[in-house]
């Protein structure tokens, strides 16, 4: 996959840290850390992006534990990361810049709230011209009194796969090619 990159999105401790109320936490997280591990097998760039709740008591609070992201994603010290305090990974952030300077045209996109920053990070990408992978079984969401986190990841993938991005599944995304 010339030009691709692997985006990570809000795969935090703090959006983790009641699992029964996510959308398969240990498969999503097991599926993004193999992923993870064949994008820089395959000299592609992962870049993960960090989500900065801002307001006291936010679960995403910069530098609460809670803002730190999830070590079953393969995060490394000095991996590329993207802090932002808005749903759209672009919106004032150095994401665009990143991936002009390395000719990235197509983007990978795992990671979690399928509803806010998945959906609205696909969308961008999509409107500024980038080819967009969303895979489908790697990103997740926590249930909400309106509706469980199954149904939101399943309403995406259909709503995003429907022509802001192509959806296939982790062992589908092969980075070689």
């Amino acid at each position: 996959m010339t030009n691709t990159a692997l985006l990570i999105i809000d795969v935090q401790n703090g959006l983790l840290a009641e699992p029964e109320k996510v959308h398969d936490p240990e498969g999503v997280l097991a599926r993004i850390g193999a992923m993870v591990t064949r994008a820089r097998d395959a000299d592609v760039p992962v870049m993960f992006v960090q989500h900065d709740g801002c307001e006291e008591g936010h679960p995403l609070k910069k530098p609460l534990d809670g803002w730190k992201i999830h070590p079953g994603t393969g995060y490394r010290d000095g991996d590329e990361v993207v802090e932002k305090r808005d749903c759209d990974a672009f919106q004032n952030t150095k994401l665009q810049l990143l991936l002009d300077s390395s000719e990235v045209r197509h983007l990978v996109v795992a990671g979690m709230c399928s509803e806010y920053c998945i959906d609205t990070t696909v969308r961008r990408a999509y409107s500024l011209g980038y080819d967009v992978t969303l895979v489908s079984d790697a990103h997740t969401t926590i249930s909400k009194d309106y509706l469980n986190a199954d149904m939101i990841v399943r309403h995406h993938n259909a709503i995003l796969g429907s022509g802001f991005a192509k959806g296939q599944p982790a062992d589908a995304i092969d980075f070689r090619n």
